[in-house]
């Protein structure tokens, strides 16, 4: 294996880690914002506030989105482990 196929390997384990982590990281970010925002208006600054519904939301998230990410890393290393052979040229 040279230097430029593992280059492209972990490009590409790269950029699957940062697709299959897009939802729950986005709409956790998001959920936070508005969060943040409702708290400074209403201005109650209680920690909890913040960090059930996040978890709640990322958790739900990953009930709904499991399937497709699992589906996407499964894939990959499946790909990976029957170019093993070609790897070792």
């Amino acid at each position: 294996m040279d230097l430029m196929v593992a280059s492209e390997i972990v490009t590409r384990i790269f950029n699957l880690a940062v697709l299959v982590s897009l939802p729950t990281v986005g709409i956790g970010l998001l959920i936070g914002l508005i969060i943040s925002i409702i708290q400074a208006v209403t201005q109650i600054q209680e920690q909890t506030l913040t960090f059930v519904p996040k978890m709640v939301v990322v958790l739900l998230l990953f009930a709904v989105f499991f399937h497709w990410m699992f589906g996407l890393i499964a894939g990959v290393a499946l790909e990976l482990w029957q170019d093993i052979p070609l790897y070792s040229q």
